[in-house]
C-alpha cells in the first residue's frame, strides 16, 4: 500500500472516530437521543443529496476538462504530423489524382470559412470518385518521403492518445502500409499491371481520408492558434499561388 493511500485511510479513520466520539458525547451531556436520531437522519438525507449534485455537476465538468485537454494533445499530435511530413506527403499524394481540379476548391481553405464551408467541403469530398494514376505523379519521390519519415510515423502510432482519435489512426495506418508496400519494390517508377493497380489502391485509400483529415487539422487551429492557421493555409501545397510571404 502507498503512503498516501495509508495517508488517506488515516485521516478517514480519525474523521470517523472524531464524529463517533462528538455523537457520544452529546448523549451523555443532552441526552436527547430521538431528537440526535432525527437530525443524523436529516443530515444523511442531505448528504446523499449533495453527493449526486456533485456527482451530476462536478464529474461532468471534471469529464469536459479531461476532454479538453486530451483534444489538445491530439491536436498537437496531428499539427506535429503535418509540419513534418504529412503537408508535403499532401501535396504528393495528390499529384496522382487525374481529377484533383474537380475537389481542388474543397481543400483552399480560406481564413475566412465557417463551420458550414468545412462541412459542404467534407461532404463534396466524401462523395467524389477518386481517380489514381500512378504516371500522374512522382512515385519514386513520394517513396523517398514515405521512407524518410518511417520512423516518425511508428513513434506516432506508439502514442496511446491516438487511441482516441479513429480518424486520424486509420490514416496514419493507410500511410504506413503505403511506406510498407513501397519500400518492398526496388523500383516503384515502371509498376505495371495488377501491382501497379493495387499500389493504386493503396494511394487512393490514403488519399480519400487524408483530405477529409486535413480540412479537420485546419478547422481546429483557425480558432485555437490563428497564427498557425496563417501560416498553414499560407504554406498549403495544393495552392501553389498562395503568398508565403505576409503582405498585409
Amino acid at each position: 500500500m502507498s503512503r498516501e493511500r495509508k495517508r488517506e485511510i488515516t485521516i478517514a479513520v480519525l474523521l470517523v472516530t472524531v464524529a463517533v466520539v462528538i455523537y457520544a458525547t452529546r448523549v451523555l451531556i443532552f441526552d436527547h437521543r430521538d431528537e440526535m436520531l432525527r437530525y443524523l437522519m436529516d443530515d444523511v438525507a442531505f448528504l446523499l443529496i449533495q453527493a449526486l449534485i456533485v456527482w451530476l455537476v462536478l464529474d461532468r465538468v471534471i469529464r469536459r476538462i479531461e476532454a479538453d485537454a486530451l483534444r489538445n494533445k491530439l491536436n498537437m499530435v496531428i499539427g506535429a504530423f503535418y509540419a513534418e511530413m504529412g503537408s508535403a506527403l499532401m501535396g504528393a499524394i495528390a499529384s496522382f489524382d487525374v481529377d484533383f481540379a474537380e475537389i481542388r476548391p474543397s481543400l483552399l481553405v480560406q481564413p475566412t470559412w465557417t463551420r458550414d464551408d468545412y462541412a459542404r467541403a467534407k461532404a463534396s469530398l466524401r462523395g467524389f470518385d477518386y481517380s489514381i494514376e500512378l504516371q500522374c505523379g512522382d512515385l519514386p519521390e513520394l517513396k523517398s518521403l514515405l521512407l524518410a519519415e518511417r520512423s516518425f510515423m511508428l513513434g506516432l502510432l506508439e502514442n496511446p492518445n491516438l487511441l482516441e482519435h479513429e480518424a486520424f489512426t486509420e490514416l496514419l495506418w493507410a500511410v504506413f502500409h503505403l511506406a510498407e508496400e513501397l519500400a518492398v519494390r526496388p523500383d516503384v517508377s515502371c509498376l505495371i499491371g495488377p501491382d501497379a493497380r493495387h499500389v493504386a489502391g493503396d494511394i487512393k485509400r490514403a488519399y480519400e481520408l487524408h483530405v477529409i483529415q486535413w480540412l479537420d487539422y485546419l478547422r481546429h487551429p483557425q480558432t485555437a492558434y490563428p497564427h498557425l492557421f496563417s501560416l498553414a493555409v499560407r504554406t498549403n501545397p495544393l495552392n501553389p499561388q498562395a503568398p508565403v510571404v505576409v503582405t498585409s
